[in-house]
């Protein structure tokens, strides 16, 4: 299957998580800030159940309701220093997730533009949507939910046995008797839940690449009625889906219960040996109910703690997936020498001033070609096409007619000889200045949403008048007078709105509005 890479690595893997950290570097003072926000919350939550010790032993086992004004007062500014420091570690946390998602989105964004045509031969875009959206989602979890908010709850879970150990030894002993249990519970659940999980990813990157070419492809679905069976595929993958989720859903319904079952199981304990330490005059009773009270909040981290598991091994195999992308070498990249300085680089814009540089000679010097192997497409082809001819090149299907498009653009790199554009070696040319020079008109138009001139345009700073001009040099001026919008009227996804032929007329419009040295039409 194309998606069984997504079997997961390490559950924790230290290089990656150097890696993830130095996303985190641009945003250290925001981190600092939460890092103390979550400190400060949790030694707050100790002191809440010493204040109620001190409430039993002090005053309400002698009789005076005196200095319980004082209690209650500080136990409500806890309360309310707890509530600001929790608010303010919460929206630092998501907003540095939120800012750090947006950093990655865009960088495997602007890898993904620079990687050459082989690489997308290679990787369904249903993978590859899901690198962009689900696991930079699963980051963004790590770092607003995670990475952070760990060391609180070692702050909580540390600080609770030094304060039980120090109230009384012998009852801290008691109430952690039950970590075997715990140990044991947590090791099931982690090893259980990740498989599950993988599971999971498994089966939504196949959801993903599955819906990506169907609805794609709707049209030849409908038109050979296989509406019907391509729903059976679906349900098939769904229900897998379905099911791991299931799967993973009875592994936390098992695991949290269980946790509170062993944490009532630690609060009996305390109270049957506490209980007799009270009645043998050994220990207050406010010093019971404090125990009490730690020990609840003692298990709410090790829950936490064991959720944080899963949501770190799913980082680890986002960020891998990630990496792996990121890592991937561009294999067709502007020449590392200094260009020649007699180009005119134009990058990203349309050309409305050839200059004499720019005349258009086109030669292919011997050029052998193949995508793998020594499976030749082209074999020692040769020819030269000078400014201002018009070359029809034919063949049978598979003759390698596009191949030639691709190699003089520079989507793949000749195996053997050399292609030159007026008289530069493409190799040796940048790839703005190189495709700047080129308006290519292909057999399957492709449109993207917005408006007829911004189809027209694709961004680049052309005049309307250009705009208007071009569009009327192909005729396309009928159909779009004829709208109610003229150029502004709005184009749906891939031009849906617009019949092949208007379409069609469109990519010949933004052809000829990018003013090019060399025009190509493939089989347009």
């Amino acid at each position: 299957m194309a998606h069984e890479e997504e079997v997961l690595g390490k559950a924790y893997d230290a290089r990656l998580m150097r890696r993830l950290l130095g996303y985190m570097r641009p945003y250290a003072g925001h981190v600092a800030v939460a890092f103390a926000a979550i400190v400060g919350a949790s030694l707050l939550q100790l002191a809440q159940p010493y204040l109620v010790k001190v409430a039993i032993d002090r005053y309400i086992a002698q009789g005076n309701a005196a200095g319980l004004d004082l209690i209650a007062g500080a136990f409500l500014a806890i309360l309310l220093a707890a509530f600001g420091l929790e608010f303010l570690q919460t929206y630092v946390l998501q907003l540095v997730g939120q800012r750090i998602m947006y950093d990655l989105r865009v960088q495997v964004h602007r890898h993904l533009q620079a990687l050459d045509l082989s690489f997308y031969d290679r990787n369904p875009v249903g993978r590859l949507m899901t690198r962009v959206t689900t696991d930079v989602d699963v980051l963004n979890d790590l770092f607003a939910s995670g990475v952070i908010t760990v060391f609180g709850d070692v702050v909580t879970l540390t600080g609770i046995m030094v304060v039980l150990l120090v109230m009384d030894w012998r009852l801290a002993l008691a109430a952690f008797s039950v970590l075997p249990l715990i140990v044991l519970v947590t090791q099931w659940f982690r090893r259980h839940v990740r498989e599950s999980y993988r599971t999971v990813r498994v089966l939504i990157a196949r959801i993903n690449a599955f819906l990506q070419e169907n609805l794609g492809g709707m049209a030849t679905v409908q038109l050979y009625r296989r509406e019907a069976a391509q729903f059976r595929k679906f349900d098939e993958i769904d229900g897998a889906h379905r099911d791991a989720n299931l799967d993973s859903i009875f592994y936390y319904a098992v695991f949290y219960p269980a946790i509170e079952v062993i944490g009532a199981l630690a609060v009996a304990l305390i109270i049957w040996y506490g209980g007799g330490l009270v009645l043998a005059g050994a220990l207050t009773l406010g010093s019971l109910v404090a125990f009490i009270q730690y020990s609840q909040r003692f298990f709410r981290p090790i829950s936490d703690i064991s959720e944080k598991f899963n949501l770190l091994q799913a980082a680890m195999a986002s960020s891998e997936r990630i990496f792996g992308l990121l890592d991937t070498k561009v294999v067709i990249r502007d020449p590392i020498p200094n260009p020649n300085p007699n180009l005119n680089s134009s990058p990203n814009r349309a050309n409305p001033d050839r200059d004499p540089g720019r005349a258009g000679t086109v030669e292919f010097d011997h050029v052998w070609f193949a995508y793998s192997g020594d499976d030749w497409v082209l074999r020692d082809v040769s020819f030269r096409v000078e400014p201002g001819q018009r070359v029809g090149i034919v063949g049978a299907t598979g003759a390698g007619k596009t191949t030639v498009i691709s190699l003089l653009l520079r989507f793949y790199d000749a195996t053997r000889g050399r292609i030159l554009v007026d008289g530069v070696d493409v190799r040796e040319m940048p790839l703005d200045e190189l495709r700047s020079r080129f308006s290519l008109v292909l057999q399957d138009v492709q449109l993207f949403s917005g408006t007829i001139a911004s189809n027209i345009r694709l961004g680049a700073p052309i005049p309307d008048e250009a705009v208007r001009a071009a569009a009327e040099a192909v005729k396309a001026d009928r159909f779009i007078d004829s709208l109610p919008l003229g150029l502004q009227s709005p184009v749906g996804e891939r031009g849906a709105n617009l019949s092949v032929g208007q379409k069609q007329l469109l990519s010949f419009a933004r052809a000829l509005a990018f003013n090019p040295s060399i025009l190509i039409l493939d089989e347009a």
